[in-house]
């Protein structure tokens, strides 16, 4: 996969066969931050995106703020869209989670919180059209 990437998907197996693509691409220490409307597919992506690191139940980390998963390497999965306080990512560690170079981190609802994010991510950004097709988006930050 060639990054920056803009994409049209249509349906979900679109989405499913992006996210496997993009599995190809990333390694222990990334750090990828998606960001869309509600209902934009984050979530679905990211559980399609974790089949290929050998984890087959993902849920939305909406009320627990992060979940973790251990498959091919550990993930740690964020959702900042309950934070209602920088200080509730800090309390539950969010720093030491960034520099853990034996995991990859996810971050849905990115946007909310953009001071937080490290300069060096990738980013996934999710448009939904009026079609309900997705405007899907991928580059990488430096």
């Amino acid at each position: 996969m060639k990054l920056p990437l803009s994409l049209k998907v249509f349906t979900e197996q679109d989405t499913i066969d992006l996210a496997n693509d993009f599995s190809k691409i990333l390694k222990p220490g990334d750090i990828v931050a998606l960001n869309g409307q509600l209902g934009a597919g984050k979530t679905f992506f990211i559980k399609h995106l974790l089949k290929n690191f050998g984890i087959d139940y993902v849920n939305s980390p909406t009320f627990s703020i992060v979940n973790e998963y251990s498959g091919t390497f550990n993930i740690n999965h964020f959702d900042f869209y309950r934070i209602n306080r920088l200080e509730e990512l800090y309390d539950i560690g969010f720093e030491e989670y960034l520099i853990r170079d034996n995991s990859l981190t996810l971050i849905e609802w990115a946007d909310m919180i953009p001071e937080v994010l490290p300069k060096k991510r990738l980013e996934i950004n999710f448009l939904v059209n009026d079609d309900f097709s997705r405007n899907i988006t991928i580059r990488r930050i430096s």
